[in-house]
């Protein structure tokens, strides 16, 4: 049964592989990331691209986690924004309104909205399908507003400023040396997210992604285990939310609001759910492409649109997997 609920959970991913080979497949995985990571820098000629590079990153450490809860548990979230807005003013206003050292700032404002997630994490899982994605929603909604209309401590529409990043007193500023803290981040924040798939935990959630009945039968927590992955997703968007307010030095309520929501999860459907490499490069190019696509002027958005139907019609599993798998198949 436990078997038939863990290749049910993968039927998203290219065909089951041994333990080993699968483990040696993501370490060099993360080594070339690592080795992308040392050698982008080469390319980048002048600030533009280097704010270009920041951004994905930034967008890549909450795509990791957000896949892990749609992409291995199965559970939609249309509020992860909301995560990342209260990273980002929790961060600014501790360091800002109270003195806290930037680093010490992050690390409470990611543990307190880790703990809000819980909270609200409990109720919200016991609900599936549309009904998940509209509490979710619901609560993303909530979020939003409550940073929008609250002037007196978030700044209002307008934001607020945000103090200069610092690590045991050791400014970080400017963009080449932002680069190297978030492009280290997102190493990090891969690293724990390859380590939590390849453990009873993360098995765990690929059972559940494909029958939570099954899943319960074998003696699978799935109450426990929804609530631990909701925790830990919104734990790297708070992360990622902190990063970004102190990278900007200002801070909107529109970083929590649902068109971010819907473009984090774009991101992971495009990379591919259930691949984190797959998380990471829709990250990166959902957050290139616009960029790229300025020249189009008014056309913009039309062309965007296009190439995410295409890319959806002739890799329906998204671009990594699919990818994976054609090459797998003529190499065997």
């Amino acid at each position: 049964m436990e078997s038939l609920a863990q290749s049910r959970a993968s039927g998203s991913e290219a065909p089951a592989l041994p333990a080993s080979p699968r483990v040696a497949s993501r370490l060099r995985g993360l080594a070339v990331l690592a080795l992308v990571l040392a050698l982008l820098p080469f390319a980048l000629v002048n600030a533009y691209f280097y704010d270009v590079a920041i951004l994905v990153c930034l967008n890549a450490i909450v795509c990791v986690g957000l896949n892990l809860l749609i992409g291995y548990a199965g559970q939609i979230s249309l509020g992860h924004a909301g995560f990342f807005g209260l990273g980002a003013y929790g961060s600014a206003l501790l360091a800002a309104n109270w003195g806290v050292p930037p680093f010490a700032a992050l690390v409470l404002a990611t543990a307190a909205v880790s703990l809000l997630a819980f909270v609200v994490g409990r109720p919200i899982l016991r609900l599936k399908g549309n009904y998940l994605a509209m509490a979710t929603l619901g609560l993303g909604i909530i979020i939003a507003i409550v940073l929008a209309n609250e002037d007196g401590i978030t700044g209002g529409p307008d934001g607020m400023p945000v103090p200069s990043f610092s690590v045991l007193g050791f400014a970080v500023q400017g963009e080449r040396m932002w680069y190297w803290v978030v492009g280290a981040c997102l190493v990090a924040a891969v690293w724990l997210a390859l380590n939590l798939i390849d453990s009873p935990r993360g098995r765990a959630l690929r059972a559940l992604h494909g029958s939570e009945v099954a899943a319960e039968v074998v003696g699978i927590d799935s109450a426990g285990q929804k609530v631990m992955v909701f925790v830990l997703s919104a734990a790297f968007a708070a992360a990622a939310g902190g990063l970004t307010a102190f990278y900007s030095g200002f801070v909107t309520p529109s970083k929590a609001s649902f068109m971010h929501s819907v473009e984090l999860v774009t991101m992971v459907v495009f990379g591919g759910m259930a691949s984190t490499f797959g998380a990471v490069v829709g990250a990166a190019v959902l957050t290139v492409l616009p960029q790229a696509l300025t020249v189009v002027k008014e056309y913009e958005m039309v062309v965007l649109g296009a190439v995410m139907m295409v890319t959806m019609i002739f890799f329906p599993r998204g671009a990594v997997p699919t990818l994976a798998a054609r090459f797998g198949r003529r190499s065997r």
